[in-house]
């Protein structure tokens, strides 16, 4: 059987499970083109829909209890009512753009799509730039959605495809908003996927403010990326924050580490990601004896190791990318440590294992879902993309996969219009049941579902929830 045939197989069974399971809420489009909603949807899209470029529209606004499913014990400020808390009534957006008509003639639907997907060298990265791994792979799960997309239809309203449009984040300061102009204006994209790099995605969003374009990140996990309050951004990959979170309670209330230490990459990524470690640990009356931090790529983090061990720390937080993980924790082993290691998400990849060997058995890491879960959706994915890429796909596949889903749903739903785009998305009234899991979005558009523990154990990674951690939230 050829690889066309294989590929074509694979489309089929990912169109058909999708109609059975509900792999998104664009289920099938009726003969006249249509997409199906939920009633509470399309009462969100009749108050988008406007003629008058001066409207509007009354919709409801999300509103939080509290910002991040943060603890009680582990919020700021717990002990008196500040002024203003912030980030939990969604912000509106009251500008212009809706009573925009549709172009009269398009030969494709258009969809950008921004990340690290070829290195570079310059002085503002510091050298060598990191990230393509992940870059590909969430070029690949994109790659996948727009093609069953197409295979359904395209983009039912005008019977016509879905493209993408593909650009690289080379890591250089600025370059990412050049690159979203460039999209925006030149290529007359509709929305935007990506990017990985958080002051990237930070400059990104900034500029996709003023073009006034939806963007939907899937790969950048720095917290602040949404305190940004920017309402044209969505999220949906579980942040830092989250995972923080869980990393701090499974560290203090199941286990009962007196000192903890932290060894972080030099980076914003490594700087902002252990924060809520921080400010966790202090809140819980356990401060962080010490951190430190090595520069990207270091082959040596002897010095670190060792102001690690003058503080008696007996277990140890890293912050970093997956290679510079691993060597940390073989210099860890080598030098006697034996400490617990606990990561963050990037470390859950084959090569973190293929470099730590044998040492990576026990590491326990934060996990935006749970790859191991019984789900038709996510099988039906997992066949397709083998099919489609010879090869399992990972977390930055699986959720620009969701991602792009979600910019094709609201695009058939609301139109070619950016406005009503990023409205559908803002508003949405159910979560999106993707293949990383069900995706509910908070007041501040961020991915607010359950998030996991990743605990190597006999080889392989096995995956805990925080009920089957047995930790409460409070």
């Amino acid at each position: 059987m050829t690889r066309k045939n294989d590929l074509t197989i694979a489309l089929v069974v990912v169109l058909s499970v999708a109609g059975r399971v509900g792999l998104s809420y664009a289920d099938t489009p009726s003969p006249d083109g249509e997409v199906s909603v939920t009633p509470a949807m399309q009462e969100v899209l009749r108050k988008i829909d406007t003629d008058c470029p001066y409207d509007v529209p009354d919709l409801p606004l999300k509103e939080d209890a509290t910002y991040a499913n943060t603890a009680h014990v582990l919020a700021p400020f717990r002990h008196v009512e500040p002024f203003m808390r912030h980030f939990l009534v969604q912000l509106e957006y009251t500008g212009p753009g809706r009573a925009k008509p549709e172009p009269e003639r398009i030969e494709s639907v258009r969809l950008g799509f921004i990340g690290p997907i070829e290195a570079t060298v310059s002085v503002a990265t510091g050298g060598k730039s990191h990230g393509e791994d992940l870059g590909k792979k969430m070029l690949q799960g994109a790659q996948l959605a727009i093609e069953h997309a197409n295979a359904a239809g395209g983009y039912q309203k005008r019977r016509v495809p879905f493209e993408l449009v593909v650009r690289n984040d080379n890591g250089l300061w600025g370059s990412s908003g050049n690159e979203i102009i460039d999209m925006a204006y030149r290529d007359k994209v509709w929305a935007i996927l990506g990017t990985i790099d958080g002051a990237n995605s930070h400059i990104a969003i900034r500029v996709a403010l003023k073009i006034e374009i939806p963007m939907m990140n899937s790969g950048d996990t720095d917290p602040t990326l949404m305190e940004t309050n920017i309402p044209w951004i969505v999220r949906c990959i579980g942040d830092d924050r989250q995972m923080a979170y869980l990393l701090v309670d499974t560290m203090y209330r199941k286990f009962d580490f007196k000192r903890v230490g932290i060894i972080r990459a030099s980076n914003r990524f490594g700087r902002f990601g252990v924060r809520e470690i921080n400010d966790g640990s202090r809140r819980l009356g356990r401060p962080i004896a010490v951190e430190m931090a090595y520069p990207l790529g270091a082959e040596d983090v002897s010095l670190q190791l060792e102001r690690l061990e003058q503080a008696g720390v007996d277990a140890v937080v890293h912050w970093g990318d997956a290679e510079d993980g691993a060597r940390v924790l073989n210099q860890m082993r080598a030098r006697g440590m034996k400490q617990p290691f606990f990561a963050n998400d990037r470390c859950v990849s084959d090569r973190f294992v293929e470099i730590a060997g044998a040492n990576a058995e026990g590491v326990v890491c934060g996990f935006p879902w749970n790859p191991d879960r019984a789900c038709p959706r996510l099988d039906a994915f997992r066949a397709a993309f083998r099919a489609r890429f010879n090869e399992e796909p990972e977390t930055y596949a699986a959720h620009a996969y969701d991602g792009t889903n979600l910019l094709i749903w609201a695009v058939q739903v609301a139109g070619l219009n950016r406005a009503k785009i990023r409205d559908a998305l803002a508003h949405r009234t159910e979560s999106w049941p993707g293949v990383t899991g069900d995706i509910p979005f908070s007041a501040a558009l961020d991915d607010a579902g359950e998030v996991f523990l990743a605990k190597r154990e006999d080889g392989r990674w096995r995956y805990y929830s925080r009920e089957e951690l047995e930790i409460p939230a409070e």
